[in-house]
């Protein structure tokens, strides 16, 4: 703090003439006050006054001044600021001179306008892409792939579009979440498709379509509604189904943008997925399963029905070979049909055959047989009570 008040004292005393280390008699015999008495006279004898640190040449002064005033010490300062070298008006920097001694600066703001006006009037298009060029502000023309050159700007302003690449869109979109149509027996089916488009007239896309991504948009669903509703809800879970409601969806975008006059060309559109709605998919699936067993039993049923009418027409067809055997010889043939058919009866039939006579009429000779065979029960002897 005593060093900042006594610099501050110094700067009052030069501000009001005198000086901070007295007069010039003092400078020289008080050396031991200020510690340069030996510089604080006239060195030489030339020279009266005190030294002044803020005058230039080191203090030494020949117009006899003894103090410096505020004037002095912004004497040499120059509207940009203090001087700092680089001669009496400080560093500066100007372009080199031509040969004749005049400025570069007219040529060089000529080669800027120059380079602007050929930047933006030559236009190269890309082999995909076309240009629309407007002329203060109004259509004149389009350009095609290639090097094309306009009227520098802002007199034409030029446009350049991809019109060969493909553009899909998705919907519905990531923040619009389900979308679910009515189908044609009211039933509620949720629906996502993509659709595959492009430019054909670019003066049209960009002069009569303000937002065509969303017309787009907008007309693809309004011809999906209008497609599932001629079908069934089968018919949108099945593969023909799908690709009948994909190529009339298609047909009925393009006939509406083009009676907009959009330059938009649909190459196609793709359903990606086709569900019930998420509050009835487990209805609806119990719904399949049913279906699916019906289905089943329905095939069983026919597989059966297949099976005895085969079985039916091969026995009429034997039943034909044994009439026609029948009439060529009735007698035999009617013998040898009784034959078969007592063989065939009495083979799965318990039968007991007695030619002895003195037997009794009745004798249920197969019961006594069948507990004959029947394994008899194992009796297990029981422990006797007692010591033993």
């Amino acid at each position: 703090m005593d060093i900042f008040n006594g610099l501050k004292q110094r700067m009052g005393l030069a501000m009001a003439g005198k000086s901070p280390w007295g007069s010039g008699n003092n400078g020289a015999n008080g050396g031991g006050d200020s510690g340069d008495g030996d510089t604080g006279g006239s060195e030489g004898g030339g020279e009266s006054g005190p030294r002044n640190p803020w005058l230039p040449g080191g203090g030494k002064s020949s117009d006899g001044r003894r103090s410096a005033s505020i004037e002095d010490i912004f004497k040499n300062r120059g509207p940009e600021g203090p001087n700092r070298g680089g001669g009496p008006r400080g560093p500066s920097f100007n372009f080199p001179k031509r040969s004749g001694g005049k400025s570069w600066t007219p040529w060089i703001i000529i080669g800027v306008i120059a380079l602007a006006i050929f930047m933006t009037s030559t236009h190269l298009v890309g082999p995909k892409e076309q240009g629309v060029v407007k002329t203060l502000g109004s259509f004149t023309r389009t350009m095609n792939s290639g090097l094309n050159f306009s009227a520098p700007y802002p007199i034409e302003v030029v446009d350049i579009e991809d019109v060969q690449g493909v553009r899909a869109l998705n919907i519905p979109g990531s923040s619009e979440g389900v979308k679910l149509i009515l189908t044609g027996d009211q039933n509620l089916v949720d629906l996502s498709y993509i659709v595959r488009w492009n430019i054909k007239n670019l003066e049209q896309f960009k002069f009569r379509l303000v937002q065509p991504e969303e017309t787009v948009a907008e007309v693809a669903e309004a011809a999906m509604r209008a497609s599932i509703a001629e079908k069934q809800l089968d018919e949108t879970f099945s593969g023909q189904g799908r690709a009948a409601i994909e190529q009339n969806v298609r047909e009925r975008m393009q006939e509406v943008l083009d009676s907009y006059q959009a330059g938009i060309q649909v190459l196609g559109v793709e359903i990606e997925k086709a569900d019930p709605p998420a509050e009835v998919v487990d209805a609806f699936r119990d719904v399949q399963v049913a279906e699916q067993n019906a289905d089943a039993a329905r095939n069983q049923a026919q597989g059966y029905a297949q099976q005895v009418l085969a079985q039916a027409e091969g026995q009429a067809q034997a039943f034909d070979k044994v009439y026609e055997e029948y009439r060529l010889a009735p007698r035999v043939t009617r013998q040898r049909l009784y034959y078969e058919t007592m063989e065939r009866v009495l083979s799965q039939t318990d039968k007991t055959i007695i030619e002895t006579e003195g037997v009794t009429p009745y004798l249920p000779l197969p019961e006594i047989r069948k507990r004959a065979t029947a394994p008899q029960p194992i009796t297990v002897p029981q422990a006797q009570s007692g010591g033993n």
